[in-house]
């Protein structure tokens, strides 16, 4: 007998958003169902209509917004806004996952990849809320597991090359403006206000704040956050964070060490048999995973896959991942579904 799964009343809050709006995509590819849903914004863009499943829908004001009565909202409207108002929505009996750094490292807030630490989902956190981790955490988490599982990885190098929609919609256009600008008059610098320089045709190796260590924030954000999902709290992870001139997806060089020798062929067979990864193992007539060019934005897509030379413990890889869905929306769909076919919602 199959199970009937109670369809929940859903928010997006930030819903005009890049991220958003991809939640509204990937409702209608997975079929999301809920029995309603509420489109929630800032008073900018309150009145705007938006089709979801040949439905329109109008944008609620959050100021004004009541969520008494909703089972889940996902926030993706940014730090300040969540800090703000995910409180609200918790005391009013929403579950809250949570797109962005606010609660991520709270000791009552599950930090969840569903395909890596999904036990944390079987019951009601205390805090009402779940976060979703970093967009550049989330691929490089879910490539680590099978090789923590299997050899138990020591220390990670990671070099992140993060693309314009990391910045929204407005970062999107301030890339295209600027290169286009930049062709027609080279002399003449493009404007920069979405990013700390002009990042057309430029590379940025700073991403969110400076602290006090000379490290960013969003460095800091993939150090902490991997050892709270893997559950290593004693994981050496070290992160340069670069913003690229590439309009969609991330990618990243991952080195990690291990306890003991590595075989390659284990380690392919291994990413080979994680959840909705794309392996490219040979070079030669598969070539490797480019922003450009991976085929489905679904999954992670992995290659350059080889041991290092002078350290048999030691491995790279490369990856490529779709921020916006994987890094963002898609983790955060994949939380709610888990949990509501656990009927927790």
């Amino acid at each position: 007998m199959s199970t009937i799964h109670k369809k929940p009343t859903v928010a997006i809050i930030g819903a005009t958003g890049i991220v958003g709006t991809t939640f509204l995509s990937l409702f209608e590819e997975r079929s999301f169902e809920y029995s309603n849903l509420h489109l929630v914004a800032s008073s900018r863009s309150v009145g705007r209509c938006l089709t979801v499943n040949e439905r329109d829908y109008q944008v609620c004001d959050l100021a004004d917004f009541n969520f008494t009565g909703v089972d889940i909202a996902f926030f993706a409207a940014g730090t300040p806004i969540s800090r703000e108002w995910v409180s609200k929505a918790v005391e009013q009996g929403a579950l809250v996952i949570d797109n962005t750094n606010a609660f991520r490292m709270h000791p009552d807030t599950p930090l969840v990849v569903p395909q890596v630490n999904h036990h944390l989902l079987g019951e009601r956190p205390k805090s009402g809320i779940i976060a979703n981790p970093n967009c550049s955490t989330i691929p490089l988490v879910r490539l680590l597991q099978p090789i923590e599982q299997n050899y138990r990885v020591k220390r990670v190098i990671v070099s992140t090359y993060q693309s314009a929609s990391g910045r929204g919609v407005t970062g999107i256009d301030e890339l295209k403006n600027g290169s286009l600008q930049i062709i027609k008059t080279p002399l003449e610098p493009p404007e920069a206000k979405r990013f700390p320089v002009a990042l057309a045709f430029n590379l940025i190796p700073s991403i969110d704040v400076l602290l006090d260590n000379h490290f960013t924030l969003e460095e800091q954000k993939m150090l902490q956050e991997s050892r709270k999902i893997l559950n290593r709290p004693d994981l050496d992870v070290s992160a340069t964070c670069v913003r690229v001139p590439v309009i969609n997806c991330h990618s990243e060089a991952v080195y990690f060490e291990c306890d003991r020798d590595l075989d390659r062929n284990n380690i392919v067979e291994l990413l080979h048999h994680a959840p909705e990864v794309t392996v490219y193992d040979d070079e030669a007539t598969q070539g490797y995973p480019t922003p450009r060019t991976i085929n489905n934005p679904d999954y992670i897509h992995v290659g350059r896959i080889r041991i290092d030379p002078n350290n048999p413990k030691a491995g790279w890889f490369w990856l490529v991942s779709d921020n916006l869905r994987i890094g963002a929306a898609l983790n955060a769909i994949q939380i709610a579904e888990e949990m509501i076919q656990r009927q927790v919602i």
